[in-house]
């Protein structure tokens, strides 16, 4: 019997999915457990396997096209079963026509106001026209995400005038938005290269094997000024809307309750600096946020109540921790989850995430990678935040928000002297958290980064 491969739900908020890129063609043998195409949620694009067999006998959808969850995408045959035949079988089934994607604009030059309402419409529905009748869109030609640049390796195809280039002399150049997005982070001058994609456009090759400009040179489009007068409309991107709709839920849905502790890390500081100095022929270097990854994990077993997801109706508490963690990227941020992380020590931790974030970024995680957490940390120690307060992460029922470690005037004894203090703020869900509880997780992980020896044991 045929086995029938179908859009998986790969995320809580997905209802469609984009199929990306077919990885096997019909005739190819596959496996069970082999991956068989790349499929783009709203928060990231990710491998799928196939659970049966066989030989690929039909892919109903192409590349770029959307389909809904639960909607066949392609059909294997097993066994004895004659591929072709399989084939014959799917065709005469009625099937619902997937939608050829057509991606928002990662930008839009600024116009004049009053130019605003006269070119928006015409401009979108332009590139909608420049696909009508030629089919599925040629996501070999121009590929680029519709969500994120964020180191992604996947191209994505859409319709979108090329734009000009500053200090160029006003010369269009046609550059992928991937291309265009990691030049920005590169600081690579688009005008110096030579686009190896159709009509010269620049893809995202073209970019990673260029050098970067001098740092004083500023990316044409990290920063640009709007002038007087002028507006830019920037669509929202499939990752922004999916953002925008589940914080707005958990705002008003979940009743938030903030409680905010300083720790002074001092210690904890000066034990990481001599570990990197041991680490330093792995070339590993620890953070103070792997060491509070840790700390939060052994406190969550302690704590069980934070360890928990709330679906309206019942708590459920986990005995194991998946730590989710909220990673920046251009067009937004995504949560991929650690798990297990109760089980490994401070250097695995390190070496994991790193790997689990740079995977995010590229947007090459895996379904269980973006799934299953039971507590999330927002660590924005880097940008130097003194404090701040994190959205809880639904069906989640806490999330710490970690701000910098900084030197600041504390009293010890009858003495002022300079600590290394870092601000902790725990945000819960107060239908099933109460302040006592979310204050006595606080109360045992201030405890232990004070005390990191505990860390070690």
């Amino acid at each position: 019997m045929s086995a029938e491969i179908t859009m998986p739900q790969l995320s809580d908020t997905m209802t469609e999915g984009v199929l990306v890129k077919w990885l096997k063609k019909e005739g190819d043998k596959i496996s069970s457990g082999e991956k068989i195409a790349e499929v783009e949620t709203d928060k990231a694009v990710m491998e799928m396997e196939a659970f049966d067999a066989g030989v690929v006998a039909a892919l109903v959808v192409a590349e770029g096209q959307k389909a809904a969850v639960g909607a066949l995408l392609a059909v294997i045959a097993t066994g004895s079963e004659n591929p072709a035949e399989v084939k014959k079988k799917i065709a005469s089934r009625p099937q619902a026509a997937p939608v050829a994607s057509v991606a928002a604009p990662a930008a839009v030059s600024p116009v004049s106001r009053q130019d605003v309402a006269a070119t928006r419409k015409p401009a979108l529905a332009g590139a909608a026209a420049s696909n009508s009748g030629a089919g599925p869109i040629n996501t070999r030609e121009i590929r680029e995400p519709d969500n994120v640049g964020h180191g992604a390796t996947r191209e994505r195809s859409f319709a979108v005038p090329p734009l000009p280039h500053e200090g160029n002399g006003g010369r269009r150049i046609l550059v992928s938005p991937l291309a265009r997005r990691i030049a920005q982070q590169k600081n690579i001058d688009l005008s110096r290269l030579v686009g190896s994609g159709p009509r010269g456009r620049i893809v995202r090759q073209d970019v990673l094997g260029a050098r970067a400009t001098s740092p004083s040179k500023t990316p044409v489009l990290a920063a640009a000024a709007i002038g007087n007068g002028q507006t830019q409309v920037i669509p929202l991107t499939k990752m922004r809307s999916a953002i925008a709709k589940s914080l707005q839920a958990s705002k008003q849905n979940i009743p938030h309750f903030y409680e905010t502790i300083d720790v002074d890390v001092e210690d904890l500081a000066t034990m990481r600096a001599g570990l990197n100095e041991l680490l330093e022929p792995e070339k590993i270097r620890l953070s103070l946020g792997d060491f509070i990854s840790k700390a939060v994990a052994s406190c969550l077993l302690r704590h069980p109540a934070l360890n928990a997801t709330f679906n309206g109706s019942e708590v459920t508490r986990y005995g194991d921790v998946n730590l989710g963690m909220a990673v920046s990227v251009p067009d937004g941020l995504i949560v991929p989850v650690l798990r297990n992380i109760h089980l490994m020590g401070v250097k695995e931790i390190r070496q994991r995430s790193v790997d689990l974030v740079d995977r995010a970024r590229a947007q090459r995680l895996k379904q269980d990678e973006m799934t299953g957490g039971t507590f999330t940390v927002s660590n924005l120690g880097t940008f130097g935040i003194r404090e701040f307060s994190a959205i809880i992460n639904p069906p989640q029922v806490a999330i710490l928000a970690v701000a910098a470690a900084e030197k600041r005037a504390v009293v010890r004894g009858d003495k002022i002297v300079a600590r290394t203090m870092m601000t902790l703020t725990l945000s819960a869900d107060h239908r099933v958290v109460d302040g006592a509880t979310a204050a006595d997780f606080l109360k045992t992980l201030k405890s232990w980064l004070e005390r990191p020896g505990m860390l070690l044991i």
